[in-house]
């Protein structure tokens, strides 16, 4: 009976799903350099489409500014999926922490807008608090098995430690600075 009164869902089609794509990697750019006050209709026409379609996928600025957020957090939970797959497991995780600080130094002109949308949202913190936290989990247990790493370290730290060393911005060279205290971080969980 309940399948008879489900509403079927409609398939995405292959050019909105390119083109909702195509946003999400414009938008990026764009509020990269511009900040949040970068306009939609900037978005839309380096992304090659029309305000239109910028509105069907997003009809809100703040719900553009939640999917690239998201598709940022997205992006980090890849990498750490693909770093656990080989390799050295400290150095595994040291290029996921060091892929965060290059992610926030080139994302500049976002950080703004995306930390008003993390900020309103209990949805999208939960999200990706659970994401990078499993993320970081990942990395973390196959470092632990392989005893290179201190095993009672949890994840949360480590994200809370990654964010407090994003909240310290303010020199030119924040960048150098940050992935210098990632190191030392990573050094000072290695097991002794």
């Amino acid at each position: 009976m309940a399948a008879e009164t489900a509403k079927p869902t409609r398939k995405l089609r292959a050019d909105s799903i390119r083109n909702r794509e195509l946003l999400l990697e414009t938008a990026t750019q764009v509020f990269s350099a511009g900040g949040p006050q970068a306009s939609l209709e900037t978005v839309a026409r380096q992304a090659g489409v029309g305000i239109g379609t910028l509105y069907r996928h997003f009809p809100t600025r703040e719900a553009l500014f939640e999917a690239v957020y998201r598709h940022e957090v997205d992006h980090l939970g890849d990498l750490a999926e693909q770093l656990a797959g080989g390799g050295n497991p400290v150095e595994a995780l040291r290029t996921w922490l060091h892929a965060n600080v290059r992610l926030v130094a080139t994302k500049k002109g976002m950080i703004e807008a995306l930390q008003l949308v993390a900020h309103g949202s209990s949805d999208l913190k939960a999200y990706s608090f659970e994401r990078l936290s499993g993320a970081i989990g990942l990395l973390l247990d196959r470092a632990i098995a392989a005893n290179e790493i201190r095993p009672d370290v949890p994840p949360d730290d480590i994200l809370r430690t990654l964010v407090g060393i994003f909240y310290s911005q303010g020199t030119s060279e924040w960048q150098s600075s940050a992935l210098r205290l990632v190191d030392i971080f990573v050094d000072g969980l290695r097991k002794r």
